[in-house]
């Protein structure tokens, strides 16, 4: 079967579960995305890695990443491989020593996983035949998906309360910039919250 690799594109809360998150994939090459609901320990993990924030204890997927470089073992990519009763399967492909190894995952650990190894995510088309969704704002005519580097960038931010005032006031620039006034709101919100 013929991969898809896909992006992270967006981590939000979940709409439709509450105390949960979405993750949100998009195809690389297309308009395609494929929302997929995580805890919050899992979405934390993933927002940690791709805001490259350095916590002062090793979290739970960078003890896993630690041993698997302490043992030569390199993350080549997470396939998500199946959906089953509404639950996203995946594989982390793994390799030692020339050796490609499968290893069975939660799709959120994987995703966690594929951040900090920065390594590629993908499915198969019948995963996104049965729960992707179209891109909304494509034009029907020759929607084009954003590119890779757009994409990195356009992923919505988690936690605020762990980040100082000065990376605030950054982050509110960066995001009005990109004339995302709904996490600018949110971030604005905190920082009034703290000079109260």
């Amino acid at each position: 079967m013929k991969k898809i690799e896909l992006d992270i594109v967006a981590l939000s809360h979940s709409v439709t579960h509450s105390h949960n998150y979405a993750v949100v994939l998009g195809e690389q090459d297309g308009v395609r995305r494929l929302p997929i609901v995580i805890g919050g320990f899992e979405a934390q993990a993933i927002a940690v890695a791709m805001e490259r924030m350095t916590p002062s204890r090793p979290l739970t997927h960078d003890l896993f990443r630690n041993s698997m470089d302490t043992f030569n073992i390199n993350l080549k990519e997470i396939v998500i491989n199946n959906l089953l009763d509404g639950i996203f399967y995946a594989r982390l492909i793994c390799e030692k020593d020339g050796e490609v190894l499968e290893i069975d995952s939660r799709t959120s650990d994987a995703l966690a996983m594929a951040v900090r190894f920065e390594c590629p995510i993908y499915t198969y088309e019948f995963i996104l035949d049965a729960a992707g969704v179209i891109l909304e704002d494509a034009d029907e005519e020759g929607a084009t998906a954003p590119t890779k580097k757009k994409r990195k960038r356009a992923a919505k931010i988690v936690d605020l309360t762990d980040r100082s005032t000065e990376d605030l006031e950054e982050l509110l620039k960066s995001v009005l910039d990109k004339e995302d006034y709904r996490e600018a709101a949110k971030i604005r919100d905190e920082i009034q919250r703290r000079t109260q």
